[in-house]
């Protein structure tokens, strides 16, 4: 699970250098809720850096095109880990005290976002 982690941090990294000017990328999503991933299988309280991510990426999804790029990559995340539970996701911005225009779950129509 460690190598895990450093290995989505280390691809997030060079996605972000590589395309320092496109919309928000799936790599800067990943990167904000890699700490969630204790959170997500197991539920409970997240962790403090959890919580910075999900206020991370609520800043840098500013625009629709934002938020519906962001949200195809949270619903992509979210279905390529099977052990993450669905409602523990959803419930993940008010557990951070966050305002959150993107919903976090695998069966979220992004494109009505606005």
């Amino acid at each position: 699970m460690k190598g895990l982690v450093i290995v989505m941090i280390v691809l997030a990294m060079v996605q972000i250098m590589a395309e320092p000017t496109r919309a928000i990328t799936c790599g800067q999503v990943d990167a904000c809720l890699v700490p969630c991933m204790s959170y997500l299988m197991a539920g409970g309280t997240p962790q403090p850096a959890c919580c910075d991510g999900v206020k991370n990426l609520k800043g840098m999804a500013s625009t629709t095109a934002d938020k519906r790029a962001a949200c195809t990559c949270v619903k992509a995340a979210a279905n390529r880990y099977p052990n993450i539970k669905d409602d523990v996701a959803q419930a993940l911005p008010s557990k951070c005290g966050v305002q959150m225009d993107i919903p976090v779950s695998k069966t979220t129509n992004c494109d009505a976002i606005n």
